[in-house]
């Protein structure tokens, strides 16, 4: 059997731009995905990341990992499930905001390291 370095990793997609509200069939495309130091490196370019020379393997085999592991997602027949839009059925998960009393400015400033009995002193950080 052919290992799957000897074939590139194909990825398939659906168009979700072209369903439905046109009446198309969604588009089915399928792109070579190869992983090298040559894409690893424009990448690194792009996202201003330096790579060390050293740690560039590394990178790329954990790269063609994940491009392997998102084929093996892409082979799962997923006929018949809806896509989700959030990962629960909660809606609005929030407590009432009730109007509470707080704490006096005493109470606040006595454990403050230094104040001046109204405000917190803290050091100065912003110079002009």
């Amino acid at each position: 059997m052919w290992g799957v370095s000897q074939f590139l990793p194909l990825i398939g997609s659906n168009n979700l731009l072209t369903k439905g509200t046109w009446g198309l069939n969604g588009l089915r495309y399928i792109c070579n995905m190869q992983v090298d130091t040559k894409l690893v490196a424009h990448l690194a370019h792009l996202s201003r990341l330096n790579v060390a020379p050293e740690k560039m393997d590394k990178l790329v085999a954990d790269m063609q990992d994940l491009v392997v592991f998102v084929e093996q997602l892409n082979a799962l027949d997923t006929t018949g499930t809806e896509p989700l839009m959030h990962m629960g059925d909660a809606v609005n998960v929030l407590r009432v905001d009730e109007v509470a009393g707080s704490i006096s400015r005493e109470a606040a400033l006595l454990n403050a390291p230094d104040s001046d009995g109204t405000f917190f002193k803290v050091p100065k950080v912003i110079n002009k």
